[in-house]
This record gives structure tokens, C-alpha cells and sequence, in this order.
């Protein structure tokens, strides 16, 4: 079973930079394609960004299109969000997902493994 890990959220000002990290313990992500997503208080949870299993193929939202980067580096296990030109209205709790297939997605119902979150706060 993957336990995933989330890491570097904070608090920031609008315009500024995050770069989360997603790391993967228990199990090879090397086959699995990724997602990140975010909740923030009162909504439902959405999607972000999503890439593939080697990387060749990203997906985001059209909110995020533009400023946010999905990479990863399967030798290291790890899954990364560069958050650039943050807006206050990107504040939520971000959450990396692993989902039982190779291709990259938008449906939430397809992602089976969930890390706990990690705050990213945007102030205007």
C-alpha cells in the first residue's frame, strides 16, 4: 500500500511562489499515474494538475493554466507542484493522489491513494 506525503505549503502573498513535494513511501510510483488536488473551506474537492507515469503528458485546470507546473522524478518517488503567481483565491488544503493506472486524470473516483494535505494560504 503507498502512503503518500505532502510538503511545502505555507502562507505566502499574492504573486509569490510554492513548490509542493508529494513523496511515496510503501510503494513504487513508477507505474501509476498522479494528480494533485485542493479543497478549500466550504467546497468540494477539485482538480488541479495531473501527469502521467513518465512524465511526458500534464493536464491542468484551466484556473491554474498558465502558473502551476506538475513534474515527477520516479527515481526519487516523488511528485512535485510549482505554484507560481499565486492568487488568494488558490488558498485550500492541496492533496496528492495516486491513481491504478498509468495514464494521467481529471475524476477524482479514479485516484485510490490520498496523502493528508497540506495548507497552502494565499494573502492579498
Amino acid at each position: 500500500q503507498a502512503q503518500l506525503v505532502e510538503s511545502g505549503g505555507g502562507l505566502v502573498q499574492a504573486g509569490g511562489s510554492l513548490r509542493l513535494s508529494c513523496a511515496a513511501s510503501g510503494r513504487t510510483l513508477r507505474s501509476y499515474g498522479m494528480g494533485w488536488f485542493r479543497q478549500a473551506p466550504g467546497k468540494e474537492r477539485e482538480f488541479v494538475a495531473t501527469i502521467n507515469w513518465n512524465g511526458d503528458m500534464t493536464y491542468y485546470a484551466d484556473s491554474v493554466k498558465g502558473r502551476f507546473t506538475i513534474s515527477r522524478d520516479n527515481a526519487k518517488n516523488t511528485v512535485y507542484l510549482q505554484m507560481n503567481s499565486l492568487k488568494p483565491e488558490d488558498t485550500a488544503v492541496y492533496y496528492c493522489a495516486a491513481r491504478l493506472g498509468s495514464d494521467y486524470s481529471t475524476a477524482v473516483t479514479t485516484y485510490f491513494y490520498w496523502g493528508q494535505g497540506t495548507q497552502v494560504t494565499v494573502s492579498s
